[in-house]
Parts: C-alpha cells; structure tokens; sequence
C-alpha cells in the first residue's frame, strides 16, 4: 500500500519542482524549456532517475535540471537564483498545504492520512535538500551567484566533483546505516514539517 501511495507522490513532487523552474524561467524571458518540453507536469519529461531513486528511499532527491539560456535574463545572476530558489519554495508550499489539511482537515482514512504525510515529508525533503549548496543541487547555483565572481569560479572548479562525492555519501549512509544524512538534514526537514503540520504530524507518524 506504501509503494502505492509514494510513487504518485513523488512524481507529483519532482513535477511541481521542474515545472516552477521552467516557469519562472519563462517569466523572466527564457523560453529554453518551454521549447524544451520541460514547461509540463507531465512526471516523465522532469524524472532523473537516481534523484528519484533518492527521494523515493530517503525523502529528499532531485530531478533532471530544467535546461536554461542565461542570455535571456535581463540580470542574469539575480534571475538564475529566483530561477534556483522557485523549485524548493514550490516543494515547501506544497508541503504548507499538506500540513494545513494535517493540521486542521483531518478524516479517518488510512490512504487520505498516509497520502498527506507523505506529501508533507516528500515536498520538504525535496525543497530542503535541494538547498544545499552543492551540485547538481539548486543552492549551488544560488550560492554561485552570491559570490563575487572571483570567488564563484573557484567555488564552480572546486565543486567540479562534488555530486559523485554526494551519491557516495548518500549509499554509504543509506548501506551502512551510519545515520549521516538523516543528522544532518532530518530534523530541519521534522521542524518544518511539524510547523507546517502541527503536533497531530507526531500523532499521526507513532500511529503508524
């Protein structure tokens, strides 16, 4: 019934993230995604496949990046952090709206409360997560252009192998059961969630 309830979950989280960068992109005077095909909520034109691996097992991952041309923006750092940020803070509205119904439309359903858990944790997963400044994340990018640009191309050089060095940190957490992503991310993604959610999110998950 978990496996069920999760994968429409997820598609819809990674869809909502992909198709709030295309649109912001689209906003700010780039139509590269649009005419790319990623300005969609269909799920299969967003999903990586490992992202999605990651946020299925872990609750937080990410998708295939939305394809962009800098060139359109009219203030091209600031944009591509708005264009960065929109993916997460669509994620963490879509988590406030779950955690609203959590907190005050709750009804005796297993599937109805099992859907709205996960939609909480799932969407603040993949927001929060996706914070990190690390690539392929979207806080790599904001970082990058916060810096100045002396600093942004050594941190673009150093960072030049930092995804590979965050999947093995990721298996090697998830095989060994070392609990290494889960102090670092899993309370701000409890915290949030629980503001969102109120006391009935901790109600519900020692229920389950």
């Amino acid at each position: 019934m978990d496996w069920i309830i999760k994968i429409p979950v997820l598609l819809f989280a990674i869809t909502i993230h992909e198709y709030a960068h295309g649109r912001s992109a689209l906003f700010l005077g780039d139509p590269t995604a649009k005419y790319s095909g990623r300005l969609s909520f269909n799920p299969i034109r967003h999903i990586d496949p490992l992202g999605a691996l990651c946020l299925f097992l872990f609750n937080f991952g990410w998708a295939k990046p939305v394809p962009l041309n800098p060139g359109y923006f009219r203030r091209i750092r600031r944009d591509i952090m708005i264009v960065s940020l929109s993916g997460p803070i669509s994620n963490l509205i879509a988590g406030l709206i779950a955690g609203f119904f959590i907190r005050y439309l709750l009804f005796p359903s297993e599937i109805y409360i099992k859907v709205l858990i996960y939609m909480l944790l799932m969407n603040v997963g993949l927001g929060i997560f996706n914070l990190i400044p690390i690539p392929p994340l979207d806080g790599s990018h904001v970082l990058e252009n916060l810096l100045p640009y002396n600093l942004s191309n050594t941190y673009r050089n150093s960072m030049r192998y930092a995804p590979m060095i965050l999947m093995g940190i990721i298996f090697l957490d998830y095989f060994t059961h070392a609990g290494i992503v889960y102090r670092v991310l899993g309370y701000p993604i409890f915290l949030i969630s629980s503001l969102f959610a109120g006391k009935n999110l901790y109600m519900l998950i020692n229920i389950g």
